[in-house]
């Protein structure tokens, strides 16, 4: 338990530190390059993978409510796998899935009641006139890995001759850790869910 607990808080720490950094120092759409493949850009979204956005502040409140209950869900997890001693490989991909979970729902739940958007100017922390409410703040994501731009070869059906970037998304620290806890499940599926001898 306290090996997950410290993996859970240097994430969380990591994720909400880097995040209010870029909001309170980098105006919105602003792009550093570090390395030819790799950028911080500062953008914002509500909270579903790839950008992508349904139903309005109905969807929002319920995407932000449904990350609630399934947080809960995941503490569960982590509880009983620690209970019955399970692989260290689960342990931490658990605790890496948790703590990108609750650092995009700390931005979710809070970000729009203590930050404000002001046109061209940088974001406030604990802003008199915060840009939102309760349940409707934006995530913050600036990592972006543009490691190859290019137009794809003509002879690829639908794609070919179009501009293609790889890899085009752009994420957070709380997004990486759950990326990287999947990665883990998959590589070592063997060691972290061993089948019962008795099978």
């Amino acid at each position: 338990m306290k090996k997950a607990l410290f993996i859970i808080i240097t994430v969380l720490l990591i994720d909400q530190i880097s995040k209010i950094y870029i909001k309170t120092n980098f105006l919105y759409g602003e792009d550093v390059v570090v390395f030819d493949w790799f950028r911080i850009h500062f953008i914002e979204n509500n909270g579903m993978a790839w950008g992508a956005e349904f139903g309005g502040k109905a969807g929002k409140l319920f995407l932000t409510i449904f990350r609630l209950f399934a947080i809960g869900g995941i503490g569960y997890w982590l509880y009983s796998s620690i209970k019955k001693e399970a692989h260290t490989i689960l342990i931490v991909a658990i605790s890496l899935i948790f703590a990108g979970a609750m650092g995009n729902i700390i931005d979710s739940v809070f970000y729009g009641v203590i930050f404000d958007t002001p046109a061209n100017a940088t974001a406030t922390l604990f802003a008199e006139k915060p840009y939102g409410e309760l349940f409707y703040g934006k995530v913050v994501d600036m990592l972006y890995f543009p490691i190859w731009s290019g137009d794809l070869p003509s002879w690829i059906p639908i794609w070919g001759g179009k501009p293609f970037t790889f890899f085009n998304a752009i994420f957070n620290v709380a997004d990486a850790a759950i990326s990287i806890a999947v990665g883990l499940l998959i590589v070592f599926n063997k060691k972290a869910f061993p089948k019962d001898n008795n099978e």
